[in-house]
C-alpha cells in the first residue's frame, strides 16, 4: 500500500504510469504532474475503471466520509474511503463509473429548462403541493405541448440560455409550423416554469416578460355565435362536403350537446347510458375537476347508435381515421367545418368562419335567446359555480328540467334547418319544464 510519502515523491515521466495501492485501486500519473486515483474492477462481465478523484497532498483528512465525492481533490485516506464505496457497490451488482455518469447527469438536467419542466408538472399534479389545482385536462394539454413543440429545442438548455431572441424564434417557429393557438400554449408553458423556478429560489430572468402573447400573434375575439339563418346555411353546406358521413354527425352532435371538444373527442361508449339517455363525463376529463351528466336527445342518441354501428370494434365514440384506437383529432372535425364555410361562402361572402367550440357557444346563446332558466343552461355548460355550496346541492337537479331543454334545442335546430321558426317548440318545452319545481331533487341518476 501507499503512504503519503510515496505519493508526493512520485515524479511525471513523459508518458503516464501507474502505481498500485490496493484492491484494484492505484495512482495514474500523468505527464502534466497530475496524481489520479482511479479503480479498475469487472461487472457482468465486462471490465471498467472509475476515475475516483485527484491526489491534493494539501488537504487534511478531516472530512465528513458524506460529504466527499467521486471527482474531487482528494487525501489518500478519503481516496481509500471511496474505494470501499466503490467495491461495495460492485458487490451488489452496481456499476460505480455509471452511477457516477447518471448522477452528474441528472444533476446537470435539473437545472436545465427541462428538469425544471418536470419538476413544475409534478408539483401541479401532487394535490399536497399547496399549489393552485389545474384541471387534469389543462395540466395535460401543458405536458403534450411541452413534449411536442418545446422539448427538442430548448429542454436541455440551462435557465440562464434560454434568452428572449431563442423564445421568441423558437415561438415564431412554432406558429409557422403548427398555428399562432399552439405557439401561445407553448409560450404559456414556458412562462409557468420559469415562474416556478424562480419561486424556488432560482435567479433566472423569465423571457416571457418580454415576449408578450400579443407579439406572437393577436386572435379573434371568441365571441362567434351561429344565429338559426346561419346555422340552417351551415347544416345545408355539411351535406356537400366530401367526407365520411360520420364526420358530418359528429358536429352535429357537438352542437346538440353543447360539450366543449375535448369532452366529445375523448368520449368512451363506458361513458354513455342508452337506456337512460344519458351521458355521464367523470370528473378526470372536466374542465372542473367534477363528473358531468349530459342529457341525451332523441337525435343524439340517434347519431351514437350510427357512431356504434361503424365504430363498434373502439373504445371511442368516433375514432380517428387510421387507428380505431385513437380518438378523432380536433384538426379534423375543424377541417369539416371550414369546407362547410366555403361552400356558404360561395353564395354569401360575409358569413364569417368559425371554429369547433363556437358550435357550444352556439348552444348557449341559441338557449338564452329563448329565455331558458339560466342555471340550466350553465349546468349543461358544466360552468363552475362561485358558490361552492350550492355547486354540491346542485349536482343532480334540475335533470327533468334539462333533458326537455335539450330535446327542444334539437327539435328547435331540426327546425331552422328546414327554414321554419321553432317559438312554438320553445313555449311548449318551457311550459312542460316549468312542472318540475326548482327544489326537486332528480333520483334517477
Amino acid at each position: 500500500m501507499l503512504t503519503d510519502r510515496e505519493l508526493g515523491a512520485l515524479e511525471p515521466k513523459e508518458k503516464m504510469f501507474k502505481v498500485t495501492d490496493r484492491d484494484g485501486m492505484y495512482v495514474a500519473v500523468l505527464p502534466t504532474g497530475t496524481k489520479a486515483f482511479r479503480y479498475d474492477y469487472r461487472i457482468n462481465g465486462r471490465r471498467e475503471t472509475l476515475a475516483i478523484g485527484r491526489y491534493d497532498p494539501a488537504l487534511k483528512p478531516t472530512r465528513d466520509s458524506e460529504t466527499i465525492q467521486y471527482g474531487m481533490g482528494l487525501s489518500l485516506r478519503e481516496a481509500r474511503t471511496l474505494l470501499d464505496r466503490a467495491r461495495l457497490d460492485v458487490e451488489w451488482g452496481v456499476s460505480p463509473s455509471r452511477a457516477k455518469v447518471e448522477k452528474r447527469t441528472a444533476a446537470n438536467e435539473a437545472l436545465t429548462f427541462g428538469g425544471w419542466a418536470e419538476k413544475y408538472f409534478a408539483f401541479k399534479a401532487d394535490p399536497k403541493s399547496g399549489a393552485e389545482q389545474l384541471a387534469d385536462s389543462t395540466l395535460e394539454l401543458r405536458r403534450a405541448t411541452y413534449r411536442r413543440t418545446l422539448e427538442a429545442e430548448i429542454g436541455r438548455l440551462r435557465l440562464e440560455e434560454i434568452t428572449v431572441p431563442r423564445v421568441r424564434a423558437v415561438l415564431e417557429d412554432i406558429k409557422d409550423k403548427r398555428g399562432p393557438a399552439v405557439a401561445l400554449h407553448a409560450r404559456e408553458v414556458v412562462r409557468a416554469v420559469f415562474i416556478h423556478a424562480q419561486s424556488s429560489g432560482i435567479q433566472a430572468i423569465n423571457p416571457c416578460d418580454v415576449v408578450r402573447a400579443a407579439s406572437i400573434t393577436r386572435l379573434e375575439p371568441r365571441d362567434r355565435a351561429l344565429s338559426p339563418d346561419e346555422i340552417r346555411k351551415f347544416l345545408s353546406a355539411l351535406e356537400r362536403v366530401a367526407c365520411a358521413p360520420t364526420l358530418r354527425l359528429a358536429l352535429r352532435f357537438v352542437l346538440l350537446t353543447g360539450v366543449r371538444k375535448s369532452e366529445f373527442i375523448d368520449a368512451t361508449w363506458h361513458e354513455i347510458d342508452f337506456d337512460k339517455g344519458l351521458w355521464t363525463i367523470p370528473a378526470a376529463r372536466m374542465k372542473a375537476g367534477k363528473a358531468h351528466v349530459v342529457p341525451l336527445c332523441e337525435q343524439a342518441l340517434d347519431i351514437l347508435t350510427a357512431f356504434k354501428s361503424c365504430f363498434a370494434a373502439s373504445q371511442c365514440l368516433h375514432p380517428g381515421r387510421y387507428d380505431h384506437d385513437m380518438p378523432i383529432s380536433n384538426a379534423t372535425l375543424k377541417s369539416v367545418i371550414d369546407a362547410a364555410v366555403k361552400i356558404v361562402q360561395k353564395d354569401d361572402p360575409e358569413f364569417l368562419p368559425f371554429g369547433v367550440h363556437d358550435l357550444r357557444r352556439t348552444f348557449s346563446t341559441g338557449l338564452s335567446r329563448a329565455k331558458f332558466v339560466e342555471r340550466w343552461i350553465e349546468m349543461s355548460l358544466a360552468h363552475a359555480s362561485k358558490n361552492r355550496i350550492a355547486t354540491v346541492y346542485n349536482v343532480n337537479r334540475y335533470l327533468s328540467a334539462r333533458k326537455i331543454m335539450h330535446q327542444c334545442w334539437a327539435d328547435m335546430v331540426d327546425a331552422w334547418a328546414r327554414g321554419e321558426l321553432a317559438r312554438e317548440l320553445v313555449a311548449n318545452a318551457k311550459k312542460r319544464a316549468a312542472e318540475f319545481h326548482e327544489d326537486d331533487l332528480d333520483y334517477d341518476l
